[in-house]
């Protein structure tokens, strides 16, 4: 009897040991719900995306009829489309997405500006920075500079009205024309074709900050270190432009044939995105693809057909457009997220998304820059052979300290 009375005991406090201990070693995951931010919308209407950092259950809300999202939930880390009306007022809106997962809740103010009337209207006896914000771009034109290479128009020369019948010109419905031969110089000795292109120039006229670097001339990823953000003259970005391809090539290879770049982001040694029109001399309607170039040891070049294929044989692409149709890119950086959105009149977006986390960008030491025009993709054509684009609307913008 003794000896029950002295084991009971002992059995309570084994069990009462092995349940503290137990409760003690269970790991407490905190909730955590992070969203990326987004631009101001233009009174057109427009989608931009955003990044959910999460491991958890989520639900998206708005509190706007002129706002949608899509999807309306998710788990874990994930991306969330958001739309816009667009706006006819005189007034600038904002509304609220809301995300919540678990015990928190985040809020996202989305504003939209309002209606101007006759914004974007293009005068064709002006010259094209009299048409178009060229305050923070220069421009390369495929002529020998006296070193060999293309000449650079300065920031201030291209803001003095600068045209060239030959390759950069105002044309008749005020549009903004680039016009880039197979023959001329390159930029430099690594470069293989030639180009009529803007490049960004974060730093406008003040020559006292160097061109390259992580200054104030460039900008970075937000998911760069804090240090390069408050170095660099903005982070994160966004650019969008409208415009007809009047004229491909015809000649040459059949690899290069009928293609050019419209449009990029370009890093120190590699280019983000580089986003490709291609008609092929057969065809009647032309492709819109893009290449996600990663840095030296983070993996290949990316390839992504959005509109019809990228091949050299690919018959006419179903829903191709045509030369001198006009249509809009958007290309966007949110921290590791790219996003590349083609727009049509009368069609429903087409929208890629690329999460380059493990691409490079995000180290310290990597700038970025904007460029927009024709930089040729044919160096195999007849001297004379050429790509030609009409631009009708230029922006960009990027978050600023």
């Amino acid at each position: 009897m003794k000896l029950v009375c002295i084991l009971f005991p002992l059995v309570i406090l084994t069990c009462l040991f092995n349940c503290s201990s137990n409760d003690s070693n269970e790991e407490v995951v905190e909730e955590n719900l992070e969203l990326t931010a987004v631009s101001d919308f233009s009174a057109n209407s427009e989608s931009q995306s955003i990044y959910v950092i999460s491991n958890l259950e989520w639900m998206v809300e708005d509190n706007s009829s002129w706002i949608s999202t899509t999807p309306n939930s998710g788990t874990n880390n994930g991306l969330i489309a958001i739309s816009v009306d667009e706006n006819l007022t005189e007034s600038n809106r904002s509304g609220v997405v809301t995300v919540s997962g678990g015990s928190v809740s985040r809020q996202l103010t989305v504003t939209q500006r309002a209606f101007e009337e006759g914004l974007g209207e293009l005068d064709p006896n002006k010259s094209p920075s009299e048409n178009f914000d060229l305050s923070t771009w220069n421009l390369s034109i495929p002529e020998d500079q006296g070193n060999g290479t293309a000449t650079t128009i300065t920031v201030s020369q291209i803001n003095n009205n600068y045209e060239n019948s030959n390759y950069f010109y105002t044309a008749e419905d005020g549009g903004m024309v680039f016009k880039c031969p197979v023959d001329g110089f390159r930029t430099s000795e690594n470069s293989s074709y030639t180009r009529v292109e803007l490049r960004e120039m974060l730093r406008g006229t003040n020559t006292s900050i160097s061109t390259q670097g992580v200054n104030g001339n460039n900008w970075v990823f937000g998911s760069a270190p804090e240090t390069d953000k408050l170095a660099a003259g903005g982070y994160d970005g966004e650019m969008t432009a409208t415009l007809a391809v009047n004229h491909v090539t015809t000649t040459g290879n059949s690899n290069n044939q009928g293609r050019v770049i419209i449009g990029q982001i370009h890093a120190n040694n590699d280019e983000p995105v580089r986003i490709y029109y291609r008609k092929l001399v057969n065809n009647t309607l032309g492709s819109i693809y893009f290449a996600h170039e990663p840095t030296d040891g983070n993996g290949e070049e990316q390839w992504y057909e959005m509109i019809g294929s990228r091949s050299s044989s690919a018959s006419n692409p179903s829903d191709g457009i045509a030369l001198n149709e006009v249509f809009t890119y958007n290309i966007k950086v949110v921290a590791d997220v790219l996003t590349v959105t083609i727009s049509r009149e009368g069609k429903p977006d087409i929208v890629e998304t690329v999460n380059m986390v493990n691409s490079g960008f995000n180290v310290g030491g990597q700038y970025m820059y904007f460029k927009a025009g024709v930089y040729q993709g044919n160096n195999s054509g007849e001297d004379d052979d050429y790509v030609q684009a009409t631009f009708y609307a230029l922006e960009k913008t990027h978050t600023t300290n």
